[in-house]
């Protein structure tokens, strides 16, 4: 495994950038137009000649701007991501790109242009590198940064000059291909001050040793949700949580807000959603500003390196929605160097239904081995409305209401999930004279009988489902007010493992009901879940 310091081997992302050399730019249909004239502020600009890519003329005086534009054709079966080359000469104030592309009609079934963008600054594009300034997928047409100020998703600093470069990912291309046009306004001036980033404290007002309630998976303006980081903070104060984690797309951008947004009653966490073309994976607990990188395939063996990184860090990685049917969702990275999975990703659907699954088979075999076993999360993925924050998210159990000690409860899978703060649960294991909670152990006598304890609220007419490594050894009904206690007897010796579920009633198959889940399964939605007590034969 090479060291996080070694140059990276060469990878699809690598095999295209404009400018490589002119036979390889004119196979791939890559045209570019010099600079426009300097124009005053608001002028229209002056079409260019063809040239070299993105060359700007003799330097600008302040109030002046240069428009270059460049376009190009991305066959079928182009590189990942695209590097088109921008020259900015000293005394740029401010850089301004818009783009867009062709969007051909396809027969039914065949993917359609779609093409993401972002940019990398004149310390160059090498796979963890420091030249990223930021990137806003397919969600923005146009973006701009300078040195006190950029639009979301991008890292506001200094315009200094060099090769700057503009990244292109064809997400999906068209049997016909993708035309692309890009047009770069660089506005010349006095640069604006300095940038302060106000980031997140890293403790809040706890209750000392307690359960708190967390959404891990949000997103804001600085990807591609349509929620302002302010509302997502009156969001998760609405939803009744102590903490949230911050996990936009592919940038840190808005760590440097989330300070004044936080405060004694929330937590806030930076994080990012890393989305490969091969699944997404969350990185919980980023130091402030950090960024994690996103530019490869589980083919590329570049995934453990970043692993490394969040976990230098103190973070957690946990693959996302791993059953997302969506293209480039699902994960194929494995779940060795993981922290923790998400389960339940939003309103409940047949993918965390299949997720769980999986989680669950992984849990009996390592526990068989005698391996750690992955926690369970489930956090809200929430965009926009109508999309809830907290639904679901994480009650955790940890020593104060703190950065680290929130990782520690995920990471030892002291929690459990709920749909809402309106769900209340408590669930342990006693016998031999001991009593434990969820994520601990209990080694016992092997047949020392044991006694597992569900204590539930807010599920009415809900279902309470007890499972071991051998499935579920114990179903029961709740009463109409959701409020019960369900008591069940196992031994060490019959069972590895108990974790619960608590179901909704099972949906009638009418329009809006069910959240999405069929009339075919034997329960409802899921309500809460909890991460498993595991139980141990003792040593003799």
């Amino acid at each position: 495994m090479p060291a996080d310091h070694d140059t990276p081997r060469p990878a699809r992302r690598d095999l295209l950038r404009t400018g490589l050399t002119t036979g390889a730019a004119a196979a791939l249909g890559l045209t570019a137009t010099t600079p426009a004239a300097a124009s005053a502020p608001g002028a229209p600009a002056t079409p260019g000649t063809p040239g070299t890519p993105g060359t700007p003329s003799a330097p600008s005086a302040p109030g002046t701007e240069r428009t270059l534009t460049l376009t190009g054709h991305l066959p079928t079966g182009a590189p990942d991501f695209v590097y088109l080359p921008v020259e900015v000469p000293a005394g740029v104030r401010e850089i301004a790109v818009s783009y867009g592309y062709d969007k051909p009609p396809v027969p039914a079934g065949t993917p359609g242009n779609s093409c993401d963008i972002g940019i990398f600054d004149e310390r160059g594009t090498d796979l963890g590198g420091p030249g990223f300034r930021g990137w806003s997928g397919g969600f923005r047409t146009e973006f701009s940064l300078a040195r006190d100020a950029a639009t979301p998703g991008y890292l506001p600093g200094p315009i200094n000059p060099g090769t700057w470069h503009l990244v292109l990912g064809p997400y999906q291309i068209a049997p016909q291909g993708l035309d692309y046009h890009v047009q770069v306004t660089l506005r010349f001036g006095a640069p604006g001050p300095a940038f302060a980033p106000h980031y997140p404290s890293e403790r809040a007002r706890g209750r000392g040793r307690a359960w708190y309630r967390g959404d891990c998976h949000l997103h804001t303006v600085h990807s591609d949700g349509r929620r302002l980081p302010e509302e997502v903070a009156a969001g998760a104060r609405a939803a009744g949580l102590d903490f949230i984690v911050s996990t936009d797309h592919n940038t840190s951008s808005s760590h440097a807000v989330w300070g004044p947004l936080a405060g004694p009653d929330l937590l806030i966490i930076p994080g990012e959603e890393i989305t490969t073309r091969n699944g997404h994976w969350l990185a919980l607990g980023l130091e402030a500003g950090q960024f994690v990188d996103w530019r490869y395939r589980s083919r590329d063996e570049e995934y453990p390196r970043f692993v490394r990184q969040v976990h230098r860090a103190g973070g957690l990685v946990v693959p996302a929605h791993p059953y997302c049917p969506y293209v480039a969702c699902q994960w194929k990275f494995g779940y060795e160097q993981a922290d923790g999975v998400e389960v339940w990703n939003g309103p409940w659907t047949y993918d965390d239904e299949s997720a769980v699954d999986t989680w669950d088979g992984r849990l009996a075999v390592a526990l068989r081995e005698g391996r750690s076993w992955l926690p369970a999360l489930g956090n809200s993925d929430a965009h926009s409305a109508p999309q809830v924050i907290g639904s679901p998210h994480n009650v955790v159990l940890a020593e104060d209401l703190t950065r680290d000690a929130i990782l520690d409860g995920l990471r030892d899978g002291r929690s459990w999930l709920a749909e809402s703060a309106a769900v209340q649960l408590e669930f342990t294991v006693t016998g031999h004279g001991r009593r434990v909670g969820i994520g601990e152990e209990l080694a016992v006598p092997a047949d020392a009988p044991l006694d597992v304890r569900l204590t539930v609220s807010g599920v009415p007419g809900g279902t309470v489902r007890l499972l071991t490594d051998e499935g579920q050894l114990h179903q029961e009904s709740l009463p109409a007010d959701g409020s019960g206690t369900v008591v069940w007897r196992t031994t060490a010796s019959l069972a590895a493992y108990v974790r619960a579920e608590v179901r909704h009633p099972k949906p009638d198959g009418s329009p809006g009901k069910g959240n999405a889940m069929g009339p075919d399964l034997p329960w409802g939605p899921m309500a809460a879940l909890t991460n498993p007590i595991v139980l141990r034969v003792e040593d003799r």
